[in-house]
This record gives structure tokens, C-alpha cells and sequence, in this order.
């Protein structure tokens, strides 16, 4: 091969834009996403295409586009007691309900990815199965996300879609046991960002 068929392995390259997994068209960096039900995963897509899937039975109910509200409730309290009977071993887990298997899903952030903790029922319906925010969640397109810090628990109704993004940057940042000062630095960002944009339960609307 001569020099110039070598270059162009040598020569950087810009990436590839991303593009709307229905249509092709490319998107923005802040595109929405699709829940692929068949699939079990999330999917890009452009402005057109998510509204399209918003209207109900969209795709024969295959792709539903995941909404963009984030709510919290002050009044519903949590203490370490609920915690623990959560059975997280880390300091953050979201939980979603699965319309597929018509059942509840509690994941959490680890080096490996996302990590699936059994939950039982009845545990879910003693600590948060009488929360409005609970009643208000949507299957697969949205998930409670709790983190327990400084004595606290904090709990949001929150997009899916970002807690994968949560997922992705601790397997990225994570070292050592404890994730290390860059991943804490991290999660703290992202839950200042997700406190920022949650409104009142009371304000809710669905989506």
C-alpha cells in the first residue's frame, strides 16, 4: 500500500453525526429518544419523529418517545429504614416499570453498567407505591431516581433516558471501590442539574 492509501487511516476523522433511528435524519447533541419496547433500548431520534410516536399506539405502541418533565415531592419523606429495604448497595437507583413484563425494574449505576437488583412487590408498594409520584410514573419511558447522601434521600420523577446518561458517566469516571473524587464530583453535577429542572408534584401534567 503507498504512503497516500496510509494516510487515511492516519488522518483523523470527524464522527459521524447522529441520526434519527426512524428516518435517518441526522440530529442535534440534545435529539430526544425513542424506547424501543421490542428491543428493550433506547433509540435517537429527531423532533418530527418523537412527536409522531407521542400520539398513542404510534409504531403499532413499539417506540414511545420519552418525555422531558421532571417532578419531585418534598412531602413524601424517605428514611434509611425504606433504604434499606430497597436493598441498594450503592448510594443511587432508579426504578421503572417494564410494560413488557409487567413488572417493576430497579437498576443502579456500577463499573459494570447498569445493574439489576431484585425487587420484590410488596417492598415496592411499602416505600414508594403510595407516592404521587409513583402514580403518576410512565411505564418504560420514565423512572424514579433516588440517591441517598449526607443523611438525606432525595427521590424524582425523572426521564429515562437520563439515567442511562447517569449509568454511562460513572462506568466511564468510576475508579476504585468507591467510584473515586471525579465520579462523585459528577453525580453531584447531575443531581444539582436534576434539582434545578424538577417542578412540584402539584404542577404535574402528564405527559
Amino acid at each position: 500500500m503507498n504512503a497516500l492509501g496510509l494516510r487515511r487511516f492516519l488522518v483523523e476523522r470527524p464522527p459521524r453525526p447522529e441520526r434519527c433511528e426512524l428516518c435517518a435524519a441526522a440530529v442535534p447533541d440534545d435529539h430526544r429518544h425513542l424506547v424501543d419496547t421490542e428491543k428493550r433500548a433506547l433509540a435517537c431520534a429527531c423532533t418530527a419523529c418523537a412527536l409522531l410516536m407521542e400520539a398513542p399506539g404510534a409504531a403499532a405502541g413499539r417506540f414511545r418517545a420519552v418525555p422531558n418533565r421532571y417532578l419531585t415531592d418534598p412531602s413524601h419523606r424517605l428514611d434509611d429504614g425504606a433504604w434499606d429495604a430497597l436493598q441498594i448497595p450503592v448510594g443511587v437507583a432508579f426504578f421503572f416499570r417494564n410494560a413488557a413484563l409487567d413488572r417493576l425494574v430497579a437498576l443502579y449505576p456500577s463499573p459494570a453498567g447498569a445493574t439489576e437488583s431484585e425487587l420484590e412487590p410488596a417492598t415496592w408498594t411499602e416505600v414508594l407505591g403510595g407516592s404521587r409520584l409513583a402514580e403518576l410514573l410512565e411505564p418504560d419511558v420514565e423512572a424514579l431516581l433516588l440517591r441517598r447522601a449526607e443523611g438525606r434521600i432525595e427521590c424524582h420523577l425523572v426521564p429515562i433516558d437520563i439515567c442511562y446518561e447517569l449509568v454511562g458517566r460513572m462506568r466511564l469516571l468510576w475508579q476504585g471501590f468507591d467510584g473515586g473524587a471525579e465520579a462523585r464530583a459528577a453525580l453531584d453535577a447531575f443531581f444539582d442539574d436534576v434539582r434545578r429542572q424538577a417542578r412540584p408534584v402539584e404542577e404535574a401534567v402528564r405527559p
